[in-house]
Formats: structure tokens, sequence, C-alpha cells
């Protein structure tokens, strides 16, 4: 007879041994004071600061943010009340898909609850309406691509990370008659570093292939008006499908497609991850409507997320830290230590004040455990100093091992060769 509780105590145990068991930091953000927040610590509460939040540009605690949710719960209340098809579509849904597709110089845009559910939604409509499709797929690319991909069971090829030749050589070897959709990131959420898209995007159009990209880590931040790195590249004309969120740097919640009309509303009248589903709160599209047009208007915050990443990452080489990747506004801290990295962490928490999830297995591979920071306009120079500061001071205490600063402060870290696949949608 199966003990179906001690099987499944047995394998919490196993991840607890070699240190991929993951546990939750109890926190509350504060509204208008955030990257500060309150930690429910065994002692009691206390306030620490954030360093690996998603809001990238602070943008959930912003005046108007706040205030377009709050006028929207009073006018409508807190849900949809049904999925899209059945009651669930809300004005401002309207308004938000109409916003983002011209924010992208698109057709059509459709709004989801979750970025992953985008991913899952149009990849899953392609792969199943387009007959004998071969997938052409980053190496590195998010869960929820990989997944959406295989659930249709459709070819799929893989390319090496960020390189246009090898997936020139995969495509010149598939039938040019069939369905081709080349699917990759702008910036990849666990090393920050930012794909060749011109590149890639001429490559899949010598070829007639369909071109998906996930663009979560880069609207917002990037581009004119918040746009993204395509949009920042000069390519966005070579993106046929481009998925969003609004989860980063909008600084609210749900995903989004932009895209050519007839393919967006396949999505819509296909994709059981849209049909099945309920619809994003008004009030959460009220907010991010609000967000997106807000960052269309003002570079303010761009320009100071960038200049808080490039003081952390300059501060961290100073001081010899390893960096998996300086590309983008994402810092990624390699440890290379399960035990070690979640030991750093309990420490600055701890000691310091200061919360950096450690980043270990499967989100990345074993030997290349981190801390991802996120650094943000709500982040002073003075926090930033003071972060380093304890980063420095316990990377000595674990007797960690450093690197040769750069010569001019621009270099790069380490590189190590990870297959990351995973981070929230």
């Amino acid at each position: 007879m199966v003990d179906y509780r001690a099987f499944f105590a047995e394998k919490i145990s196993e991840i607890k041994g070699n240190g991929q068991y993951r546990t939750f930091i109890e926190i509350e953000r504060l509204a208008g004071r955030f990257p500060t927040a309150l930690h429910h610590h065994k002692d009691g509460p206390r306030e620490i600061t954030v360093w690996c939040s998603n809001d990238h540009l602070g943008m959930g605690q912003h005046p108007e943010v706040v205030a377009a949710m709050q006028r929207s719960i009073e006018r409508s209340g807190v849900a949809a009340g049904g999925s899209r098809n059945i009651s669930g579509t809300n004005h401002t849904h309207v308004l938000l898909e109409r916003e983002i597709a011209e924010l992208h110089g698109k057709e059509a845009g459709l709004t989801f609850i979750t970025g992953y559910a985008v991913n899952d939604a149009v990849l899953g409509v392609l792969g199943k309406l387009l007959p004998g499709v071969v997938f052409f797929s980053d190496e590195l690319n998010h869960a929820s691509m990989i997944l959406g991909m295989r659930a249709t069971r459709a070819e799929r090829r893989i390319f090496r990370h960020n390189d246009p030749s090898h997936l020139e050589e995969l495509l010149s070897a598939a039938d040019p008659d069939v369905p081709k959709v080349v699917a990759f990131e702008s910036i990849y959420s666990m090393d920050g570093d930012i794909a060749p898209m011109p590149e890639l995007c001429a490559v899949a159009k010598r070829h007639n292939a369909l071109v998906y990209v996930d663009e979560a880590h880069s609207v917002g931040m990037y581009g004119p008006g918040g746009a993204g790195m395509a949009a920042q590249l000069g390519c966005a004309d070579q993106v046929d499908l481009l998925m969003g969120t609004f989860a980063k740097g909008y600084g609210t919640a749900g995903g989004y497609l932009v895209g050519d009309a007839p393919i967006v509303d396949a999505v819509r009248s296909f994709a059981p991850a849209f049909i099945f589903t309920l619809a994003m709160p008004p009030a959460l599209a009220a907010a991010a409507l609000t967000s997106v047009r807000k960052l269309r208007e003002s570079d303010n915050e761009r320009i100071l997320l960038h200049h808080r990443a490039q003081l952390v990452k300059s501060l961290f080489q100073e001081a010899g830290i390893p960096l998996v990747s300086t590309e983008s506004h994402i810092v990624p801290v390699l440890v290379g230590d399960a035990h070690l990295c979640k030991e750093l962490a309990d420490r600055l928490l701890e000691d310091h004040l200061c919360y950096a999830q450690p980043i270990n297995f499967p989100s990345v591979p074993r030997g290349t455990e981190r801390l991802r920071i996120n650094p943000s306009p709500v982040h002073s120079p003075a926090a930033v100093r003071h972060f380093v500061s304890a980063v420095d001071e316990v990377w000595d205490d674990l007797g960690l091992p450093r690197v040769p600063a750069p010569v001019t402060g621009s270099g790069t870290g380490t590189e190590p060769a990870p297959a990351l696949r995973a981070g929230a949608r």
C-alpha cells in the first residue's frame, strides 16, 4: 500500500538536502515608501529594504496608478464577474487593449490574467492551428514558452542561446514549405542578457518564419515610450507577435499579446488559456492602463532605473563580486553554491535588513546559483551603497571567491553558460 504522505515528505526532504527547497519571506510592501517593506520576522515585524522585486520602476505605488485602481473598484467592484466571453469584458479591457496595440504599433491587442497564460495560449494556438508547424526555440526560453510549445506536440528545434548563426543553420535545413515560428525573449530574466533581436529577426524573415518575442522584462523599461527592446533596437516591425506583461515595468499584474489582428483574434477564439479563465479584474486593468499611459509620457523613471542599475553593477565590479552579465537592468550576482547562496541571502536579511532572494535549480543550473538583484528608481544612491557594502561584508565572511575588477569599469564580470528557463510572468 502506498503511503502518500511519506512519499511526498521524502521528496521535500530530498530538495532540502540539496539546497533546492524554497522558503517564502513574508513581507508587506509599504505604499509610498517602497522599497521599504514590513518583514514579519519571528521576533516581530521590522522594516527591511527589498532588492528583488519585479516592480522595476516603482509604478506599483505611483499615486495615479493607485487612484485609478481605487476609482475602478468604487465603480465596478473587485472582479470582472466572469470570463471575457461570459459577462467579463469591461470597457477598461477594451481601452487597455487599444493602448498597448498603439504603443507597439500593432493592429490588435489582447489582455490576460497572467503573462504565463499569454505564452501558453499563443504558442498553443500556433502549434495546433498551423499545419505541420515547426517551432525554433532559444534554448533558454522561459518555462511558459517551453511548456506551451511542448503541449502542442509540434516539432520543436532548439537553437543555441542568442545565436543567429545556429538559427540560420536550423532554418536552412527545414522544409521551406512548412510553417515556422521563431520564439525567443528580448531580455532573459535570470542572466539579464539581451537577445541580438535584429539579427534573429532577419534570419527568421529570410525563411518566412513567424517571429514571436517575449518582452516581459523590457516593456515599460526600454524603447520609446516604454515600447520595449524591439522598439529600442529598431526591429519592432519584424516582430509579428509580441508578448508583454504588466507585472514588471508597469508595476501591476497580468499579461498581453499584440500583433496582426487575424492572429490575435485566432488566439481569442481558440486558446483555452484565454477562453476558460476569469477576465482580468477591471481595477487591475485600470491601474495597468494608467501605468502604460504614464510611462508613454515620461522617460524619468527609465532614466533613473538604468542609472541605479549601472551604479549597482559598477560597485559590485569594483569589489570583485562576480556578475553573470552586465547587459541590462537585471544584476545577477553569481554565488555558485545552493547552500552558500541561501546563507548569503539569510545573513543579508537577518543582519543588514536587505532582502535578496536566492535563485537556485531548476530556475538556474546547479553550480550557477545566484542572487538576482533588481535595482529601481525608488532605491536611492545611498541605499545602493549600503546594500553593496553589506553584500561585500557577508561575501568575505563566507569566504566566497572574487574576480579581478575590470579596468574600465564596463566589463562583463564572469559569463558562465547557464540554462535558465524560469521566473515569474
